[in-house]
């Protein structure tokens, strides 16, 4: 899919700089050609097989080029040295950095491309895929249908996905080393990020009991009732006085009166047990209950200490293990483990 279009005034200056860097690009295609060439020239059998072949230009090209190859190579240094100066000036004016020494960073191939050595002026042909990106932001071009750029950027993904990894392991390495070191870390975990939010997590405490008091009941109403009647059924059978008074006449009537009065009490209790959890009795007891629970979490000792610590380390160990287990190291081989810090 192409790129969205550009406004009008910012497609007009990408095609300037589109312009410039095509010229750019051709200059040094020429220049890299005409080093290329002139190395090959001094080779004693080429250069005797052109003065053989080509006797007139062979002499032309020694006399003109190759005699004074030292200065049309720096009359195109000078113009590369321009072309960053240039370059320069205008990402100034654009903004395109948040800092102004930015540029020679971001163009370090253009910078070393200018140095008069052959391996740096190699570097220059990086400038192709500027021309590339360039073109494809005018929407001249879609390089995300061309099967190089699919192939580069599968191997560029793949690259970074190792180097963010390997920096994962390596603060993991640091931070468990950094825990097994450190003496207070439990401490400070509970004074600096638990008890700051003790209030915050005691209503969140008293509000999931209440909740879960509420839930309970509503859901398994008549399980609840079935079992508490059940239970005060089999009291009643077990119990020695109403046994008795089911032998007296009319004791049997009066004794399933008694076990019908007792089943809807309690039921009748239950209800209103949990009809009260949003009375302030209740709340206090909640708050009570949470605040209890939250001390007996936070209680410190020697043993809390080193389980906290075992389980922080522990926690830390499957988070690594889960960066190295990656869905395609079987293409690209093991990862080694990494070396821990000294």
């Amino acid at each position: 899919m192409p790129e969205r279009p550009l406004a009008p005034p910012a497609r007009q200056r990408e095609g300037l700089h589109v312009a410039w860097e095509a010229l750019i690009v051709l200059l040094v295609c020429a220049n890299l050609g005409l080093i290329l060439f002139d190395g090959l020239f001094a080779i004693a059998p080429i250069n005797q097989l052109l003065a053989t072949w080509l006797p007139a230009w062979h002499a032309a090209y020694d006399q003109h080029i190759h005699a004074n190859f030292q200065l049309i190579d720096l009359g195109f240094v000078a113009i590369f040295v321009l072309d960053v100066l240039l370059g320069w000036t205008i990402a100034l004016f654009e903004r395109r950095y948040a800092r102004w020494w930015y540029y020679p960073f971001a163009h370090w191939y253009d910078v070393l491309g200018c140095i008069p050595l052959s391996g740096f002026r190699w570097l220059r042909v990086l400038r192709v895929g500027v021309l590339l990106v360039r073109l494809q932001r005018l929407g001249l071009i879609d390089m995300r249908g061309w099967a190089l750029y699919g192939l580069l950027r599968r191997y560029y993904l793949l690259l970074l996905e190792e180097l963010s990894d390997r920096v994962m392991v390596r603060l993991f390495s640091r931070l468990q080393q950094e825990i097994g070191a450190s003496d207070d870390l439990s401490r400070r975990l509970l004074q600096e990020v638990v008890k700051p939010r003790k209030e915050r997590l005691l209503d969140d405490l008293s509000r999931r009991l209440q909740g879960m008091l509420e839930n309970g009941y509503r859901d398994n109403r008549g399980a609840i009732e079935g079992y508490v009647g059940s239970l005060i059924h089999q009291a009643l059978r077990d119990n020695r006085e109403v046994r008795n008074l089911r032998r007296v006449p009319l004791g049997g009537r009066l004794a399933d009166t008694l076990d019908d009065a007792l089943a809807d009490i309690a039921a009748r209790l239950i209800q209103g047990a949990v009809d009260g959890l949003q009375g302030p009795q209740f709340q206090r007891l909640a708050r009570n209950l949470a605040e209890e629970f939250f001390d007996a979490w936070v209680y410190q000792d020697e043993n809390t200490d080193l389980a906290l610590e075992e389980l922080l380390v522990d926690v830390i160990e499957v988070l690594k293990q889960q960066v190295l287990d990656r869905r395609w190291s079987g293409f690209v081989g093991p990862v080694e483990p990494p070396t821990p810090p000294e």
